[in-house]
């Protein structure tokens, strides 16, 4: 498989052989072609489910760097996968950073998964490029955590406009509402852990 020109620079900057990666779906074709493209990229840990339940399981259990899983699975979706991974005391780590695929490219599907916690979504079928730019916006940009009663999960806020003349939600809104302003451990583990200059 020929890597597009930005994912080969990317495969040549960062050592992948430490990064874990969680790849949920229920659909066996669909786990083996993301695994493959994952493995062209130079992971070499990814562990595989075939759905929610098993899938929680293995996150517990293998306490992987960021997580890959389709929306449509039974029994435990990927929405129910990600509220668990978010906010179950189980969880090993709530800033896991989470990729949703699905076929469904809808505004609302998009804002729901995002409002359910998602750091990326990921329309099927996909090239290998878009995977690649999922997972570079993971490692070289992440985004801080916020903490409601109703939400927890990455910013949905992806820029900072500094003209913005609406209202302000947050009681200092110059910065977001975050957990003490803590970027995850994770995403600092596979920013250290990816480079290899």
């Amino acid at each position: 498989m020929d890597l597009p020109f930005e994912a080969a620079l990317f495969c040549m900057s960062y050592n992948l052989d430490h990064i874990t990666v969680l790849l949920v779906d229920d659909m066996r074709p669909m786990l083996e072609l993301t695994k493959s493209i994952l493995a062209s990229f130079g992971f070499t840990k990814i562990v595989l489910a075939e759905n929610g339940k098993e899938g929680f399981h293995k996150y517990c259990e293998r306490k992987p760097d960021f997580i890959i899983t389709d929306w449509q699975m039974n029994p435990v979706d990927g929405l129910e996968f990600t509220r668990l991974v978010r906010k179950h005391p189980q969880s090993p780590n709530p800033f896991t950073p989470i990729i949703m695929m699905t076929g469904f490219s809808s505004r609302l599907r998009v804002m729901k998964a995002r409002d359910h916690g998602i750091t990326e979504f990921l329309v099927k079928p996909f090239t290998a490029k878009d995977l690649y730019a999922r997972v570079f916006q993971i490692i070289e940009k992440p985004r801080q955590f916020v903490s409601t009663e109703e939400f927890f999960g990455p910013d949905r806020r992806r820029k900072r406009e500094k003209d913005y003349s609406g209202p302000r939600r947050r009681d200092d809104d110059s910065t977001p509402q975050t957990l003490e302003n803590v970027t995850s451990d994770i995403l600092k583990k596979l920013q250290e852990e990816a480079k290899n200059i």
